[in-house]
């Protein structure tokens, strides 16, 4: 867990400091007062990175450095960004863990994070590219060897498309990538399938807890090629799309192509749930990742989602939070009236104002 942290010069923030609890925190405030900026910190202090910006963004305008500092679970730990002494240059970063210093987080010394903010809510709705690197991001998480697989199909791929584009007389060359692609999106289709399954033994139960509903809710693979002869059927479904590929100048079928989708009691959620369901089954989704890098991580998740009070209604929330209870949680949120009705005994509530 993160004990506390302070923010020198870190985006909005000037100088300031925060204490946090072990269960459930909320950040509430005006919009533009730093809230989100507040969790993209805690991430940094986790991971080394940020997930919505370059380096070169965190540090306040007109400052020449910034610095996070934090008291873990795991021990202190330092970020420090430091503007370029040249124009042009890249921005020096730091990090200090147990006083020893190095240039980059080991993934050893990483603290596992789960993230929900506003983007995540086009995954059911939106494109199924979001809903691919959705499964990949978390298989990249949970299967040590599917990070390098996952960047050798893409390589792969990128061949593929550029013999293409190049006509029809590279036929022969084209066999041997048709061979390699079908082989690692065999695998590839394999895990994900693997990893579906394992979302649909608890995904129904968690969602009926927040919602306090009796629904079916069910995730279903799609593709073109069957699960259990996935390879083989790639490979003849690129063979025989050649002459099309060509004409295209891109690789119609693989798992690249590929889609799931989530049903709630029977029927596609994208097109028949409401707001508020919709909302309810990414939290659900969210909270499954939550509990599979635990048991992979033995290691307790930080969870942070950025406002995600909107269009749950009391119940939902309350029943949100009891479900948390166990994990670091942090909540962002504008609404202080609901918190100051619902919350005041059951979390720790981190007022902020508008930053100067």
């Amino acid at each position: 867990m993160v004990e506390d942290i302070r923010l020198q010069h870190f985006r909005s923030y000037s100088d300031e400091s925060f204490e946090f609890e072990p269960g459930v925190n909320i950040i509430v405030g005006p919009n533009a007062a730093g809230k989100t900026n507040l969790l993209e910190a805690i991430q940094i202090i986790c991971l080394g990175s940020s997930y919505r910006a370059s380096d070169t963004n965190l540090i306040q305008k007109n400052e020449t450095w910034a610095r996070v500092d934090a008291h873990t679970s795991f021990g202190p730990r330092t970020i420090k960004f430091t503007q370029p002494a040249r124009p042009g240059g890249r921005i020096e970063k730091t990090l200090k863990i147990a006083d020893k210093t190095q240039k980059i987080l080991p993934h050893n010394k990483t603290i596992p994070v789960v993230l929900f903010e506003p983007n995540h809510l086009q995954l059911l709705t939106g494109p199924k590219e979001l809903r691919r690197n959705f499964i990949d991001d978390l298989l990249e998480q949970t299967i040590n060897s599917f990070g390098l697989l996952r960047r050798q199909y893409k390589r792969a791929l990128a061949q593929r498309n550029a013999l293409l584009k190049k006509g029809p007389d590279q036929a022969q060359q084209l066999f041997v990538w048709n061979v390699r692609l079908s082989e690692m999106g065999g695998e590839i289709a394999n895990h994900r399938e693997g990893l579906i399954k394992d979302l649909n033994r608890n995904i129904h139960k968690i969602y009926n807890d927040i919602a306090g509903t009796k629904n079916s809710v069910t995730i279903h693979y799609e593709s073109t090629c069957a699960p259990n002869n996935y390879g083989s059927q790639l490979l003849k479904k690129l063979e025989a799309a050649e002459s099309i590929d060509y004409q295209r100048g891109f690789t119609a079928y693989g798992p690249h192509r590929d889609d799931f989708v989530v049903g709630l009691n029977q029927s596609p959620a994208a097109s028949t749930a409401s707001r508020g369901e919709i909302r309810t089954l990414l939290l659900s989704l969210k909270l499954m990742e939550l509990q599979i890098v635990e048991k992979v991580r033995s290691k307790k998740p930080i969870l942070l989602l950025d406002d995600v009070f909107s269009e749950l209604d009391g119940a939902r929330r309350r029943a949100l939070t009891e479900f948390l209870k166990d994990h670091q949680t942090f909540i962002t949120t504008t609404d202080a009236d609901i918190v100051i009705q619902h919350f005041m005994d059951k979390a720790h509530i981190i007022p902020i104002t508008n930053q100067a």
